[in-house]
């Protein structure tokens, strides 16, 4: 086989393939969630807490004076945007949160798993039927479970 259809049978596959739409899926879930946190549930919070924007809170590390983020950043100032970085936190902690209600949702969506048909035997730990009432290598008398 060539190198071409080699990577076309590799990339065709099931499982690359569900792959590269999950991660598209959660890069446009990631966008959703970000103007969920700075739209919507930011503006809230920052009037609650005496009109802050937490976008614009910024720490000035060269001693001079400036009226806003965007105008240290244009003068290149150097400078430690910290509100943002509260957003992207709490951009985090959400779509962590919507992932684990989805993956519990999905958990219980799927049937549960079928009974084992074999178990070991408490006494010489060979493989027995599941539903063995004596061990076929030890003839060991088995509890009924």
């Amino acid at each position: 086989m060539s190198m071409l259809s080699d990577f076309k049978q590799f990339a065709m596959r099931g499982n690359v393939v569900d792959l590269a739409v999950g991660f598209i899926l959660g890069a446009a879930f990631g966008k959703i969630t970000s103007s969920l946190v700075n739209d919507v549930i930011m503006p809230p919070v920052g009037f609650v807490l005496g009109k802050v924007d937490f976008t614009s809170l910024y720490l000035n590390l060269s001693g001079k004076p400036y009226e806003s983020l965007a105008a240290a950043k244009a003068a290149g100032a150097p400078i430690i945007a910290y509100g943002s970085f509260i957003n992207t936190i709490i951009d985090f902690v959400i779509v962590a949160f919507a992932m684990f209600i989805l993956v519990q949702q999905v958990a219980r969506l799927a049937p549960p798993p079928p009974p084992p048909v074999e178990k070991n035997c408490p006494f010489c730990l060979s493989k027995i039927a599941a539903a063995a009432s004596k061990c076929a290598h030890c003839t060991a008398e088995l509890k009924a479970a």
